[in-house]
């Protein structure tokens, strides 16, 4: 049917199952956010301190990966800059505190790895990094939980070193020198086929809202579809339907040369491809709409066909096209079709690691060790973030609402102005990289050109939550023969165990009895829109979802997928971690909405280019989700600015 990193019927006389009672076990972070919501103005200083804690910060002894509740978009990290979007922020500049060669803003992969190049073409430079989160990596972030008394780690953003594109010379070169070789790394740690080993399968979940009646089947994309649905609840068209798409070798667009099958399917969504010439049935569609969620972060309807020929997917055999890409691909299809991706290595916390990494080799003080083994399990000092003896200096919950260029001399340095615990603070500069979300930099630098502006605007992130559920043991998953499930219907569309990885001291749960990490996805649409239509439309549902509701759905979720298995989510669940990400995956070029442009043109090259002393990076610049793109976009960024 195809992979994803990215009217039916709904049957008579099935009844939801009531979802189970919230447990007052689990902790919150968010009791603020219906408050914060409906006021969307300018918070004062009273209102931070309430939601980051006295002195508008965390409690000292509040370990920012252990937080559990709401995390990414957590309460405190976002409301200076949406008070900044609508105006509310006020216009007044202290006068300049501090005085650095370098302020970075944004502390994810790029942010550190700008500040990392930065230092490597001017050492001993000082360099200071904003970021408005309580924690660093952006999207690289750890989610620890202490089970049983073992520290087990997962991603709450960025999973894998993994790209559709082999990484660049400059990429690789900075995974070296931070100790990651990720080829042989992966062949030591990872144990990828663990779960299949001890018989365990990827499922396929339908619900009684979607499907009729809720019904769960081990072996999604290991038997054949005939076999898999003939117990499923679906109609009997929609089963041979599937079943026909698997082995399909019709060609759909006959009488057409392969240039125009490939622009015919450029122009389609593969939701139209499957139901206005594949003939599928509308229960067949519902199974297939949210494919494509982990990897786009919207459903079919809102990916090119061409792209998800591209990219694997069922249908298009009998088109007998060659595996060439074109210009009107998106940057994931085309470079996995040319290149066929990069090395893959999965780390116990996702790519957290990389950002820890950069922070230790930034900041020595914060960790002991030089090696990927030892920085796995170590317990970062926080505190040694934003020394002042420091040269280079990490400062959290901390806002940028102002950049401005102070004279028209490309070397006249630069001006940032921040909100920190309700107070607003300035700091210069020699030079400033903007490695933050591309979509905010008109709003901080209103001094740009209005085409790049405008350009910056046009990059839209997908939405997206990775919920992180601590389970006592994980028995209900080995007696029910899978560790992943899709689940087409549901609120959380996948959820898989946690990955068995194990490096330096730190060892993945691989005894069922033992306790463990469970992650669920969703991907916020709304279908029929237009791809960034949907995903403002995501964005504005996860900042009106409570933590409460989260957990209600998590829990109503797994009682019905596992119940058979003998699972309860009273007694099971432990503990639960969502990472809210309203700003998710970087936008790539999509031809079902998007004008093919030249390179120079495309709203990711107009909207990076440097400003005098200010430069822009982040993986929106690259118009490319992957860490790669993060890393070469710093390393360009700084380049513009020095001589590397």
């Amino acid at each position: 049917m195809g992979s994803g990193k990215r009217s039916g019927s709904r049957g008579g006389g099935a009844r939801a199952a009531r979802p189970p009672r919230v447990s007052s076990r689990i902790p919150r972070r968010d009791f603020l956010q219906g408050a914060l919501l409906a006021a969307g103005t300018t918070l004062s200083g009273a209102l931070l301190r309430a939601v980051a804690g006295e002195g508008g910060e965390a409690a000292t002894d509040d370990y920012p990966p252990a937080l559990q509740g709401m995390r990414g978009a957590h309460v405190g990290s976002f409301e200076t800059a949406h008070a900044l979007r609508d105006g509310s922020v006020a216009s007044e500049v202290p006068v300049a505190e501090e005085a650095y060669d370098l302020v970075v803003v944004g502390a994810g992969i790029s942010g550190l790895a700008a500040a990392h190049f930065y230092r490597a073409a001017a050492a001993g430079r000082r360099v200071l990094i904003l970021d408005n989160h309580d924690d660093f990596g952006g999207h690289a972030k750890r989610n620890e939980f202490v089970l049983g008394g073992r520290l087990q780690l997962i991603n709450g953003g960025t999973l894998d070193i993994d790209s559709p594109r082999p990484y660049s010379a400059v990429a690789s070169a900075l995974l070296r020198e931070l100790g990651i070789d990720a080829a042989p790394l992966a062949r030591r740690i990872e144990q990828r086929h663990y779960y299949a080993q001890h018989g365990l399968r990827s499922g396929i979940f339908f619900d009684a809202e979607t499907f009729g009646s809720d019904k769960l089947l081990p072996g999604w994309r290991s038997l054949p579809l005939h076999t898999l649905l003939q117990t499923a609840p679906l109609a009997e068209r929609a089963r041979a339907d599937l079943a026909r798409l698997e082995d399909d070798a019709t060609d759909y667009l006959p009488g057409l040369t392969e240039a125009q099958k490939k622009e015919r399917l450029a122009r389609m969504s593969y939701l139209e491809f499957l139901r206005d010439l594949v003939k599928l049935d509308p229960q067949a569609l519902q199974v297939c709409q949210r494919l494509t969620h982990g990897e786009w972060g919207v459903g079919i309807d809102a990916v090119s066909a061409l792209d998800l020929w591209g990219y694997g997917f069922a249908g298009f055999r009998g088109l007998k096209l060659s595996r060439r890409a074109t210009p009107y691909m998106g940057a994931t299809a085309a470079g996995y079709l040319e290149t066929g991706g990069s090395v893959h290595c999965h780390l116990p916390d996702g790519n957290a690691t990389i950002a820890r990494l950069l922070v230790r080799k930034l900041i020595p003080a914060v960790a002991p060790g030089t090696t990927v083994e030892d920085v796995v399990s170590a317990r970062f000092d926080y505190r040694r973030l934003d020394e002042s003896s420091a040269s280079v200096r990490l400062r959290l919950n901390s806002t940028v609402v102002r950049v401005r260029r102070l004279t028209e001399a490309a070397d006249g340095g630069v001006e940032v102005v921040y909100v920190k615990a309700g107070a607003t603070h300035a700091v210069r500069a020699r030079h400033c990289v903007l490695a933050c979300w591309n979509v905010m930099i008109p709003y901080l630098c209103p001094q740009l050109p209005a085409v790049q502006q405008q350009a910056l605007r046009a990059l839209v992130k997908a939405p997206l939550v990775y919920a992180n559920v601590a389970l006592r043991d994980w028995r209900a998953f080995q007696a029910l023969g899978v560790s992943e499930v899709y689940a087409p219907g549901s609120y959380f569309s996948n959820l898989y165990l946690n990955p068995v990885v194990n490096i330096g001291t730190y060892r993945t749960a691989t005894d069922p009895g033992q306790p463990t990490v469970l992650r669920l996805e969703r991907a916020p649409c709304r279908p029929g829109l237009s791809e960034h239509e949907q995903n403002r439309a995501g964005r504005a549902e996860l900042l009106a979802t409570s933590f409460a509701t989260f957990e209600a759905q998590i829990r109503a979720q797994l009682t019905r997928l596992l119940r058979a298995g003998g699972f309860d989510a009273e007694r099971d669940i432990t503990g639960i971690t969502v990472n809210r990400w309203p700003h998710g995956y970087a936008s790539e070029f999509n031809s079902l909405f998007d004008p093919w442009l030249p390179a120079h043109e495309r709203p990711e090259v107009v909207g990076r280019r440097t400003f005098g002393p200010i430069a822009i990076a982040n993986s929106d610049a690259g118009a490319a989700a992957y860490t790669d793109a993060a890393i070469d976009q710093a390393h360009r960024a700084v380049r513009e600015l020095l001589p590397l």
